[in-house]
């Protein structure tokens, strides 16, 4: 890299952080410390609530997402406006009504303290394995391709976000993520402009989405009711719904950002902008990944975009085959280029063909690469597209904004995440069942302490995690596997009046059982997202039925 990329990359990410500490500097109390003081405005809350979902991963892997399979991926978040006006309507009145700092603080007053305890606890496990994965994420990509040490590039996300978070509290989070959020808009906008102008001249707009829409990348909606097929119409809409639901009405990660609200007006506004905003905004990200594709039909493409795994294998009989491999994708590349540059019109079904022949190719070295290495090898580049490109073909300057990009999404869903489960840690654990009259003083240090302790989890978890076959995937089966539990626990409480804390008790534990079975035995026959709607179905139908066998 240039020295005027890291110039703007680390003078990016100080600017943000010195900035996040001086705005918040002298948290007095817990609830200044926790819920911002109930000062924050709707513009903050919206984009704190999208820059906390919007991880590195965000930015990273969903572009590659695009790169392999299309415009699909969209329909995973079609749920969330649904989501949001639910969480709107009846979820944040009774929040503010009951004056809580955590939402695991409602189960308590509605049904017990067990229950209480088994979401939060729910939480905690989920949660803290995400935040590890949201640090550990872009530092994997980031040291691979800028040849960083792993366990430095962690170091360095880590410590920038507790350093602001255990300072200042929830707006310090939210503060920072309103110029987080700027900076990855920003950077993804100069982005695409950029790959534009680095097209053909003779690729117009509607040139490059023609030519991803005839070589199957705009394949926005699916229509077809396949439980195999994780991304269609109904699973975005139904399975989307049900995980944005529990993410934004019982994930204490979210729950945060709206609870400092200046008035509940203000939290529910912040969440209106976010269920517009959200969409047309992954969409916007899933297009830069499709022009991509599109570049990368004129420019050469690597075979395999993650070459420092191929450098790492050691077998001479790979290495060859794969110079092989790539001398024919490049040929192939080279007859695709001129077929789809001719002035006499295109034989899409030749092209169509020497796609398939480059996607074939594509298949064999990733299997070759595991037969070489073996099953811990790393045969999933989709993560590596974006970033090559942003490495390779992007002007000195903007290599280093577009990577000050991934940090602050990094840093942001990371302080997000730590606050909340400082949160949890000390609301619902720590204040009340260990220490329940203690000073405000007490609790505030006892909350520092928590987000630093949590922290180092984090970073300790980041240091030892493996890689996924796409992260933006990985993060969503994690949360797929609790969410469903918690969001039937929540709606019990909502809306079966009769049914006790004992009785959902029982039925949390059922479902979380269920979804482990259904996820670890090995069945690939149910995509990710039904998880939610499932486990969510299954709390709601035992605790009803328990409740009608056991009267009181």
């Amino acid at each position: 890299m240039h020295t005027l990329d890291w110039l703007v990359l680390f003078g990016t990410l100080l600017a943000i952080v010195t900035y996040g500490i001086y705005k918040t500097r002298g948290a007095k109390d817990l609830e200044g410390y926790l819920k911002g003081g109930n000062s924050l405005k709707w513009w903050t809350i919206g984009l704190s609530v999208m820059a906390t979902q919007a991880s590195a991963i965000t930015f990273l892997s969903t572009p590659g997402q695009a790169y392999e399979e299309g415009m699909g991926f969209v329909q995973f978040y079609l749920g969330q406006p649904l989501a949001m006006l639910f969480v709107c309507i009846w979820v944040i009145p009774i929040y503010y009504k009951l004056k809580v700092y955590t939402a695991y603080e409602y189960l308590e007053k509605r049904f017990n303290l067990k229950i209480r305890l088994l979401a939060a606890f729910l939480f905690l496990v989920q949660r803290g394995l995400a935040a590890g994965i949201t640090i550990y994420a872009p530092a994997i990509i980031l040291s691979t391709i800028l040849g960083w040490n792993l366990n430095l590039t962690n170091l360095i996300i880590g410590v920038l976000v507790i350093l602001y978070t255990v300072s200042g509290g929830t707006k310090a989070v939210s503060v920072t993520q309103k110029q987080q959020m700027t900076v990855m808009m920003g950077g993804m906008l100069i982005a695409l402009i950029i790959l534009f102008q680095l097209l053909p001249d003779s690729i117009t707009f509607g040139r490059a989405v023609e030519i991803a829409g005839r070589l199957g990348k705009m394949n926005v909606l699916d229509t077809s009711f396949d439980p195999n097929n994780k991304y269609t119409l109904w699973s975005g809409i139904l399975g989307s719904f049900f995980l944005a639901l529990s993410y934004f009405g019982t994930d204490q990660s979210q729950v945060q950002r709206y609870l400092g609200g200046k008035s509940m007006k203000e939290s529910r506004l912040g969440l209106i902008m976010n269920a517009f905003v959200k969409v047309p905004m992954q969409f916007f990200i899933l297009f830069i990944g499709t022009m991509v594709f599109v570049f990368y039909q004129f420019n050469q493409a690597p075979v395999f975009f993650n070459q420092a795994e191929i450098s790492g294998v050691e077998s001479k009989t790979f290495q060859e085959e794969y110079q092989q491999a790539e001398q024919e994708y490049n040929g192939i590349f080279e007859e695709k280029r001129n077929l789809l540059l001719a002035e006499d019109g295109e034989n899409w079904e030749e092209i169509t063909s020497l796609q398939a022949r480059e996607n074939g190719l594509r298949k064999g070295v990733k299997e070759k690469l595991e037969g070489a290495v073996g099953k811990d090898a790393n045969i999933e580049d989709a993560d590596y597209v974006f970033i090559s490109f942003v490495l390779n073909y992007l002007p000195k300057g903007l290599v280093g904004l577009l990577l000050a990009v991934i940090f602050s999404a990094a840093m942001s869903s990371t302080a997000g995440e730590l606050n909340a489960l400082a949160s949890t840690t000390t609301i619902d654990f720590y204040k009340r069942n260990y220490k329940q009259n203690a000073s405000q003083q007490h609790y505030l240090n006892s909350s520092r302490l928590f987000t630093l302790m949590w922290g180092l989890i984090a970073l300790f978890f980041a240091s030892t995690a493996s890689q996924y076959e796409n992260l933006i995937e990985y993060i969503n089966i994690i949360g797929s596997l609790f969410y469903g539990t918690i969001l039937g626990i929540f709606l019990c409480a909502f809306f079966l009046k009769k049914v006790d804390g004992d009785q959902v008790f029982i039925a949390g534990i059922v479902a979380q059982a269920v979804i482990f079975t259904l996820h670890f035995s090995g069945q690939e026959s149910i995509a990710y997202l039904w998880y939610n709607p499932i486990a969510c179905l299954i709390v709601l139908t035992i605790a009803f039925l328990i409740s009608k066998v056991y009267k009181k």
